[in-house]
């Protein structure tokens, strides 16, 4: 396993710390038993923004140098994206933000774009990954408006198969030519798990999912 960072560790802390990251045994909307489970909806409740959004900003720093703006997917994607530009907007003076509305406004301004419109290499945030679709909705947005979606970037990866045996993560890299990254996955829960004592319990029943629906 690879040493997780610290951005990494204070990430998950604070999702376990506001209940957004729960450990246990939980029925998903696909029908699988998952010995975890992930609201990031918490994380805007109680948590320390300053280091969801540091674990972000890390992310953006390793992979964004050409990128020219953030989009931030309705309704999570909007949050975790608009703080991110935020954050990053006094190193980062040309870095533009948008994110689309889930339906068109056919008034004042009109449309479904909120912000610069989507122009260059743009970085696409978004909370989770699983089976991919909403990442393949927000490449669509972006497409339509003549921009190149370069990453896509969340706080978790499950690490799970797409539409087929393939993960989610690579099936995105090869159907649209993008940088697919996390600041968590799968893999980075079972080490946490694995490091401390509190949850050693939990590591063979993450691995055992990892082995039954990951990819």
């Amino acid at each position: 396993m690879s040493q997780l960072k610290d951005y990494q560790i204070n990430f998950i802390n604070e999702a376990m710390r506001v209940g957004a990251l729960e450990f246990g045994t939980f029925t998903l909307k696909s029908g699988r038993q998952s010995p975890y489970f992930f609201n990031a909806s918490k994380l805007l409740f109680d948590a320390d923004i300053n280091i969801i959004i540091e674990g972000f900003a890390h992310k953006f720093l390793e992979f964004g140098s050409d990128i020219n703006q953030l989009f931030g997917p309705a309704y999570k994607g909007t949050i975790f994206g608009s703080m991110l530009g935020m954050h990053l907007k006094k190193t980062n003076p040309s870095l533009s933000l948008c994110f689309n509305r889930k339906e068109v406004k056919d008034h004042g301004e009109g449309g479904n774009i909120i912000g610069a419109n989507p122009i260059g290499n743009v970085m696409i945030i978004d909370d989770v990954l699983s089976a991919g679709t909403a990442a393949r909705e927000s490449i669509k947005i972006l497409e339509d408006l003549n921009a190149i979606p370069k990453i896509f970037l969340v706080g978790l990866d499950r690490q799970e198969k797409g539409t087929g045996n393939l993960s989610a993560k690579a099936e995105l890299e090869k159907d649209y030519d993008i940088h697919v990254s996390s600041i968590v996955n799968l893999e980075a829960l079972i080490e946490f798990s694995h490091n401390n004592k509190d949850f050693h319990s939990y590591t063979f029943e993450l691995e055992q999912y990892r082995n039954n629906w990951g990819a």
